[in-house]
């Protein structure tokens, strides 16, 4: 079995995981922020600028990244749900921004109040609007492992998903297992032909632990040899336009194992688990993290 030497992990606890949380304090959220761009992290989703009253938890996305320390050597990266998202995220000084899209058209009318065809449409102008101010568009596809609504998605819809959006002229792919219904098994069907079929496009995985998978579809995500992943501090996470969904994968839980496994990420362990033991703090409540509940094996 041939794995990476080194993986890039893109931490969303600040976004995706606080967005499911009851409403977190600005002044929290930046010392969640400012945290975790001193443990080593390279990449952090940083905020989203969606509509307060689709998602109150992120109304002050602004103010949020306006105090929040730019760490040399971290690329920060917002998502937003359409144009009018991108034009505020452009504003504030994002250069790497991300857009989502359901693979699920009934996920995509809950999500964004329009269907998947509607949101493949205003991607498409919204990748030029990003290129014309220098920006780069990732394209999220949501639900790529399956729906809360719909059950099992046709891995050659999401394939038709990608194939679109790179024609548009996205930059970067990710997959997103929003309900944690992906299996090793899945991510294959998924993520194999992509990477046969688009061998130069970069491609990201966002698992979900709901069903406590998300460990062993990374290592299958290695195998097939990719090397990006998203991952949430202590477990954070979940979607609130997706029944029953929990959180992400622990950033700790992540890199305890990679580290183990002799896979570089370049983040220092220790200062994660601080940073997890903040969050718990800041929410209030258990986080699922078995590495911050027991620390590491040794």
């Amino acid at each position: 079995m041939t794995l990476p030497d080194r993986v890039s992990i893109r931490e969303v606890g600040p976004r995706d995981g606080l967005q499911n949380e009851d409403v977190v304090p600005t002044e929290a959220k930046v010392r969640l922020l400012d945290s975790l761009s001193g443990t080593g992290v390279k990449r952090i989703e940083a905020v989203s600028f969606v509509h307060p009253k689709a998602i109150p938890q992120m109304a002050d996305a602004s103010e949020v990244w306006a105090a929040a320390v730019k760490a040399v050597g971290v690329r920060y990266s917002a998502l937003v749900p359409n144009s009018k998202g991108a034009e505020r995220a452009l504003a504030a000084g994002f250069t790497e921004i991300e857009v989502v899209v359901s693979a699920s058209n009934t996920h995509n009318l809950r999500n964004v109040n329009r269907s998947t065809d509607e949101s493949l449409d205003d991607i498409a102008g919204l990748i030029d609007l990003l290129h014309g101010a220098g920006a780069t568009a990732e394209v999220i596809i949501s639900t790529s492992f399956g729906c809360p609504y719909e059950g099992n998605v046709d891995p050659e819809r999401v394939h038709a998903i990608v194939d679109r959006v790179l024609a548009d002229g996205a930059d970067r792919i990710s997959f997103g297992d929003t309900t944690g219904m992906a299996t090793p098994r899945r991510v294959v069907e998924v993520v194999d032909p992509v990477l046969q079929r688009h061998a130069d496009t970069p491609v990201l995985l966002h698992f979900h632990n709901t069903r406590g998978t998300a460990l062993a579809n990374i290592l299958m995500a290695l195998q097939l040899g990719v090397t990006e992943f998203d991952a949430a501090i202590g477990g954070l996470g979940g979607c609130p336009y997706a029944p029953g969904a929990t959180g992400n994968v622990a950033t700790e839980e992540v890199v305890h194992m990679l580290e183990d496994m002799g896979i570089d990420t370049g983040i220092d362990l220790a200062a994660l688990i601080e940073s997890a033991k903040l969050a718990q703090e800041i929410v209030g409540r258990e986080l699922p993290s078995g590495v911050l509940k027991a620390g590491p094996r040794i």
